[in-house]
């Protein structure tokens, strides 16, 4: 029974504690922050995430013409590191040679058959041309035979020696049809000879082709350089395990790292505002205290989705000016577009912009000020009326600010800026002046002898 009475007066002590907290206490510590209104350059940018790729590279390739042995797909049993540096003529990968070995002794077979054929094929028309020449012999000897015969028949009566001379003229023409045929076997014996020859010689020839191929499943590198696995259609990269096509047989590839690009991905919302040859602020994730320079050289026409979403984006592809050892292919960057840099204007953050019904407002002392505004980037936004420079402006305005007073703009003003809102706009075109750049953007306009570095292409970042 005591028990259950320390329960519960255990129980009503947390309840009133409880209801202190949340309802005893009326006064609530409320801290405002003001900040000054910026004047100045704004820029605006798109940010996004993209990956290194090398301007150009040079592929490391497997064995050639395998589709003439009806070998559509190789797979790579050994390769080195990704990432590892190799001389010209070091080992690189090996491929399976199993399918192609199986081949190989088909096609040894074929060569044996052929060759015995050959043989057999010479020995035979050797033997059937003897048999025709010695009859060719046999048959002249007839031919003069029948010769003496006449001579010795001149006394004889006319029909004896004209019997003789049709056994004679008979013997001619048996002679003469002889060398015909003979002619004829020659020409046939030959023809099957070459026949024989050709498909003996057509064998040998695709043997020894595929011996020299053999010696390729061996791939070495050729020439200095940085091994770096090649992606599949997917992405994926190509390591041991992995097919490659034999319409494509590349193994691995060899860039070029002293020029390098980042390809990145620009969602359809933003991707207006991006156009080739605007400069880029490039940092890369790995190494955040270096910063790099580089411009737009390629915007995609087509947007694709997304792998496991529904967003839409849009490939670019932007140049890095700078060349730095630190850069490998595959670090991640973060690039900063600037789309458009606006000269001397008004700006607050976007925190200190509030709505009510259809008027945009801050919060200026003690009264809510109309404004219009203007452009924005992902931090603040242009104010193109309603406040002047030195103003000071609520980022965290007091509890009660709802209450306060509204200080309209004149109808004049906003009608104004609505007219101004309705003329047609000129096409977005980025004239940056080298002086109001953003800082680090002056020498990334301009390579060495005040050219600007050729735009290149690089790895697509999912």
């Amino acid at each position: 029974m005591r028990k259950q009475i320390y329960i519960a007066i255990g129980v009503i002590i947390v309840l009133i504690i409880a209801f202190y907290y949340f309802f005893g206490s009326d006064k609530t510590n409320f801290e405002t922050i003001k900040i000054p209104v910026k004047f100045g350059d704004f820029t605006i940018a798109v940010t996004t995430t993209g990956e290194l790729e090398a301007k150009s590279s040079e592929k490391i390739l497997g064995p050639g013409n395998l589709r003439d042995f009806r070998i559509w797909q190789l797979t790579i049993d050994d390769i080195v590191p990704d990432g590892t540096v190799v001389d010209s003529g070091d080992y690189v990968a090996s491929l399976n040679k199993t399918e192609l070995a199986n081949k190989l002794k088909d096609q040894e077979l074929e060569l044996e058959q052929l060759e015995t054929q050959y043989t057999k094929t010479k020995l035979d028309t050797t033997l059937e041309m003897r048999s025709l020449r010695d009859e060719l012999i046999n048959l002249n000897y007839a031919l003069e035979e029948k010769k003496i015969q006449l001579e010795q028949s001149k006394f004889e009566p006319p029909a004896t020696i004209r019997q003789v001379e049709i056994e004679l003229e008979r013997a001619e023409r048996t002679y003469e049809q002889a060398q015909k045929n003979y002619q004829l076997k020659l020409e046939k014996a030959n023809a099957n000879m070459q026949e024989v020859t050709a498909q003996l010689s057509k064998a040998q020839r695709k043997y020894n082709e595929m011996v020299d191929i053999l010696k390729e499943f061996t791939v070495f590198a050729p020439k200095a350089g940085m091994v770096i696995y090649k992606r599949d259609w997917d992405g994926k990269k190509i390591g041991i395990g992995s097919q490659i096509s034999t319409w494509e047989n590349v193994v691995a590839t060899l860039p070029n790292l002293t020029e390098m690009i980042s390809r990145t991905y620009v969602n359809e919302i933003d991707i207006s505002k991006v156009k080739t040859g605007q400069p880029v602020e490039i940092g890369i994730d790995a190494f955040p205290e270096k910063k790099f320079t580089g411009e737009v050289t390629e915007v995609a026409n087509i947007g694709e989705q997304m792998k496991n979403t529904n967003a839409k984006v849009f490939e670019v592809v932007i140049n890095v000016n700078e060349f730095d050892s630190i850069m490998r292919p595959a670090m991640t960057t973060k690039n900063v577009i600037i789309t458009d840099v606006i000269d001397s204007v008004l700006y607050i953050p976007l925190e200190c912009i509030h709505t009510e019904d259809t008027i945009t407002y801050v919060v200026r002392g003690n009264s809510k000020q109309q404004v219009i505004v203007g452009k924005s980037n992902e931090n603040e936004i242009i104010i193109k009326a309603g406040l002047d420079k030195g103003d000071e402006i609520y980022l965290l305005p007091p509890e009660n600010y709802k209450d306060f007073r509204f200080s309209l703009l004149p109808k004049d003003v906003i009608e104004k800026f609505e007219m101004e809102e309705k003329k047609p706009s000129k096409p977005d075109t980025l004239k940056m002046d080298p002086h109001k750049m953003p800082p680090g953007m002056e020498k990334s306009k301009k390579g060495q002898n005040g050219k600007r570095p050729p735009g290149n292409r690089g790895d697509r970042k999912q």
